[in-house]
């Protein structure tokens, strides 16, 4: 199997909740670090979401392989910032054939 072209240079964030002195948190998000990746176009919809119409596109990113537990190796939940785009990481998987890489599916979220 061909390897990737990691040729993409991302940033990895983490949402980090704070304590807002109200008895609730406010969240912000935080770099974790920076991923080489391949990122590919996959298919894209439109949804309405709580403010409206929505562009919902997805991503397959692939990364070097980080063991589970690493904090440079993405999870769900986290985005990855792609200049002023961001990919909010919905899944992460070893990917198929090849041990050394990891395959995240994301979605890029933009108000219609």
């Amino acid at each position: 199997m061909k390897p990737p072209a990691l040729n993409r240079r991302l940033v990895l964030e983490d949402k980090i909740a704070t304590p807002d002195g109200h008895g609730g948190r406010s969240f912000e998000w935080s770099t974790v670090g920076t991923l080489w990746a391949e990122v590919l176009p996959r298919t894209g919809r439109e949804v309405n979401g709580e403010a409206g119409a929505q562009s919902l596109t997805g991503f397959r990113v692939t990364v070097r392989a980080a063991a589970p537990g690493h904090s440079g190796r993405p999870v769900a939940g986290q985005r990855l910032r792609m200049g002023e785009r961001l990919l909010m990481i919905k899944s992460v998987t070893e990917a198929t054939g090849l041990d050394q890489y990891l395959t995240c599916i994301a979605e890029e979220e933009l108000s219609l």
